[in-house]
């Protein structure tokens, strides 16, 4: 018998948003649900992807044009999907992505300023009618994202981006959530995070119903 296909769960949020510490709580969730999780992050998730995340996030090519950085990241994608994310759900498991299209929209079309009709051709070849059944988009203003992402380890290429280029991510973001209600749920990330965590519950309860 041919198993069911799994469901495509993503998690986005600029940095501080928590996304580390709420990706293992949701695996948890699933997984004591009894759904086969495979856990996965973008850029990367395969050798090769995870090549091309070092040459995205590291210091070597900081003058990196903008339409390279956004190839680079559809080339890793489109590696994950064939290699990774696409047979997976179709094995059945659960597929949890930290980071996946919607930040490129938000931080190469909001924050770099790319058309996002650019974006969308390049979202229809590589992925063609694939999408997330659920993308939890963990938001807080960027003035304490940044506060809390300068306590961790040295900030990468994009961490040292200017404080206007995340506020025109996290725009982007909200942008995409207000388009896509069903798809992306808004979790308020600047509260407690057994807040957050009750919150991520809630919206998980649902789809693990379905």
């Amino acid at each position: 018998m041919k198993a069911a296909r799994g469901k495509f769960i993503t998690v986005e949020g600029i940095e501080g948003a928590g996304k580390s510490c709420n990706l293992e709580f949701i695996r948890k969730l699933l997984e004591a649900a009894g759904r086969p999780v495979l856990y996965t992050r973008e850029p990367g998730g395969t050798p090769l992807g995870e090549e091309i995340r070092r040459l995205l996030l590291g210091h070597r090519h900081t003058g990196m044009a903008e339409d390279t950085e956004l190839l680079l990241m559809f080339g890793a994608r489109a590696e994950h999907l064939a290699q990774k994310i696409s047979p997976a759900l179709k094995q059945g498991q659960w597929v949890l992505c930290d980071r996946f299209t919607d930040a490129s929209y938000a931080y190469q079309g909001g924050g770099r300023g790319i058309d996002w009709q650019r974006i969308q051709t390049l979202e229809q070849w590589v992925q063609q009618a694939l999408r997330p059944d659920l993308t939890l988009l963990l938001d807080l203003p960027v003035d304490i994202g940044l506060a809390r992402a300068g306590k961790r380890s040295t900030p990468d290429r994009f961490e040292r981006e200017a404080r206007q280029f995340f506020e025109r991510v996290r725009a982007a973001y909200l942008k995409i959530a207000e388009r896509e209600p069903i798809r992306v749920k808004v979790i308020d990330a600047s509260v407690s995070l057994p807040q957050v965590q009750a919150q991520i519950q809630t919206v998980l309860d649902k789809i693990l119903q379905d």
